[in-house]
C-alpha cells in the first residue's frame, strides 16, 4: 500500500506530452496560477498529498462549485464527478435537505465544546438500525476514529500489538502508516519519516488474503496480539474484494486467540447500505469505525462496539480519548440530514443497481475488443484497472506499469467533462444524484477513451 502511496506522489509536475486524443485539453490556467500561490503556502502547494496530481497528467485542478453529480473548476470547465470528495457525498454535491438543516443549526452557532441535542438524535438514528453498535463515540475524522478504536482494542485486551494488512489504509496514525517487511509475517517498517520504529514494531502486517500468514502471525505472536484490523472492503489501494469466507476465517481466528477484530469502515459505512461491509458480509466485527458519509461532507468520524466494549472508554473506563470539536453541533446536523435519506425505502437498491448497470455496460465493451481493462465494482464503488485479471485481492496483484494507461484515461476523461480522483489506485463513487443521463454520457466519454489509451498502447 504504501509504496504505491509513494508511486502516487512521485510524479514530474506538469509532465504533460502531447495530446494525441480527439478532444483539445481542457483549459487550466486559472487552476495552474492558483496552484503556484499555494506553492508559497503549502507543502507541494497542496493540504492532502493526492490532490497535487503527482500521478496524472497536468497541474491540480481547484474546485470552485459543486452541484448534484456535477463540479466546475476555476476555469469554468464542468465535470461529471465520480471523487464525490473521496467518498462522502452519496447524496451528491450540496443537497437540497443537508444544506438546509446544516443552515438551521448554524443559526444558533457553530460549537460549543459541550452536549448538543443533537448528538443523541445522529446516534440514536445509527443505533437503531445498525445491529453492529450498541455504544458509539463521535470524534472529528477517519483517521482519529482509527486510531481510538486502535488504543481502545489494546485497553480492552491489555496487548500491545495490533495486526493490519499490506494494501490496507487507516489513516495517518503512527501505529498504522506503516509497509510489510521482508517475509510472509514481519514487524512493520515506519513508512514516513516522523514515525519511530517502536511504534511500528507493535504493528505486524501480513498480505492480504492469505490465510497461512495470519495463523503465522497468531502462532508467532501468541497471546500478544490485541485486534486484526483490515477496510471493510479495502479500497485505498484499488478495490480489493475479499470472499465471505476470508471475512469468517478472520472472524473466526481473532476469536480463538482472543482478539478483536477491527472493521475500518471510514469507506465503506453507510456506502455499501446502512450496515456497511459488516451487513454485505453478514459479519460481526468487535469495534466499527465510520467516517466521510457520516458527517454529510462535514469532517466528522465515530467508532462503536459492544456496550460492553465501550465502556473501557473514558469517563465510563480507563481508556482516554478527548476531542474538542466531536460531536460538533454543524457536523450532526448534516449527517441526520445525510443518513435520514439513506434510510428511505429503496435508497441503496436503486443506488447500488445503477453503479452495478454502469459498471456492467463497460466490462461488456471492453471484454467484446479484447482490451486488458476490468470494471470491479461493489454497492455503488467502482475501481478501473488495466488487468486480465478476474481478481484483485491483494495489492501484489496491481502491475504498477498499468498505472501509464490510467494517466492517459485520467487527462481524455477530463478533457471530456469526467471526473475521476488522480490516481489509478483510487476508486470511483455513484451517488444518487447521478441520472441515468449523466451516467450515459459518462460512459460514452469512457469507451472512447479506453478506444485511445489501447491505440496508443
Amino acid at each position: 500500500m504504501l509504496e504505491s502511496l509513494k508511486k502516487m506522489f512521485s510524479g514530474n509536475e506538469g509532465d504533460m506530452p502531447v495530446n494525441t486524443g480527439t478532444k483539445p485539453d481542457i483549459s487550466r490556467q486559472k487552476s495552474a496560477e492558483l496552484y503556484e500561490k499555494a506553492k508559497t503556502y503549502f507543502p507541494g502547494g497542496v493540504n492532502s498529498p493526492v490532490r497535487a496530481f503527482k500521478s496524472v497528467y497536468g497541474t491540480p485542478l481547484f474546485i470552485q462549485k459543486g452541484d448534484g453529480c456535477f463540479v466546475w473548476d476555476a476555469d469554468g470547465n464542468q465535470f461529471i464527478d465520480f471523487c464525490g470528495s473521496w467518498g462522502p457525498l452519496i447524496l451528491g454535491h450540496n443537497p437540497a435537505k443537508v444544506r438546509e438543516k446544516v443552515t438551521e443549526v448554524m443559526q444558533n452557532g457553530m460549537s460549543f465544546g459541550a452536549p448538543t441535542a443533537l448528538e443523541n438524535e445522529l446516534a440514536e438514528l445509527i443505533i437503531k438500525n445498525n445491529k453492529h453498535v450498541e455504544k458509539i463515540r463521535f470524534t472529528s475524522s477517519g483517521t482519529e476514529a482509527v486510531m481510538s478504536a486502535i488504543r481502545l482494542a489494546r485497553g480492552y485486551t491489555g496487548r500491545d500489538k495490533i495486526i493490519k494488512f499490506e494494501g490496507c489504509y487507516h489513516g495517518h496514525s503512527d501505529s498504522l502508516l506503516v509497509k510489510a517487511g521482508s517475509g510472509l509475517v514481519t514487524f512493520g517498517e515506519t513508512s514516513s519519516l516522523g514515525v519511530p520504529k517502536s511504534f511500528a514494531a507493535e504493528t505486524i502486517v501480513v498480505p492480504l488474503n492469505d490465510t497461512e500468514a495470519l495463523t503465522q502471525a497468531f502462532a508467532q505472536f501468541k497471546d500478544e496480539v490485541a485486534a486484526v484490523i483490515i477496510e471493510g472492503i479495502p479500497a485505498n489501494n484499488g478495490l480489493l474484494i475479499q470472499d465471505a469466507a476470508y471475512i469468517e476465517f478472520l472472524q473466526q481466528i481473532c476469536k480463538d486467540n482472543g482478539a478483536l477484530l477491527i472493521f475500518d469502515e471510514v469507506i465503506t459505512g453507510f456506502r455499501l447500505g446502512f450496515e456497511g461491509a459488516a451487513g454485505h458480509y453478514s459479519a460481526k466485527p468487535d469495534i466499527v469505525t465510520y467516517g466521510k458519509i457520516l458527517g454529510g461532507g462535514l469532517p466528522v468520524g465515530m467508532y462503536g462496539a459492544s456496550a460492553e466494549i465501550m465502556g473501557h472508554i473514558s469517563p465510563d473506563g480507563g481508556v482516554y480519548q478527548a476531542g474538542t470539536l466531536s460531536g460538533n453541533p454543524v457536523a450532526m446536523a448534516a449527517g441526520i440530514a445525510q443518513l435520514t435519506e439513506l434510510l428511505r425505502s429503496g435508497f441503496y437498491k436503486d443506488l447500488n443497481n445503477k453503479a452495478a448497470e454502469f459498471a456492467e455496460s463497460i466490462q461488456r465493451f471492453a471484454t467484446a475488443r479484447s482490451y486488458k481493462f476490468k470494471v470491479f465494482n461493489v454497492g455503488s464503488i467502482f475501481w478501473f484497472a488495466f488487468t486480465d485479471k478476474d481478481k484483485i485481492q491483494c495489492a501484489e496483484d496491481i502491475d504498477p506499469a498499468s498505472m501509464e494507461k490510467f494517466k492517459i484515461m485520467h487527462r481524455e476523461l477530463l478533457n471530456r467533462g469526467i471526473y475521476l480522483g488522480p490516481s489509478g489506485y483510487e476508486v470511483g463513487f455513484v451517488s444518487a444524484a447521478h441520472t441515468k443521463i449523466e451516467l450515459e454520457k459518462a460512459k460514452r466519454a469512457i469507451l472512447e477513451t479506453l478506444d485511445i489509451v489501447f491505440r496508443n498502447k
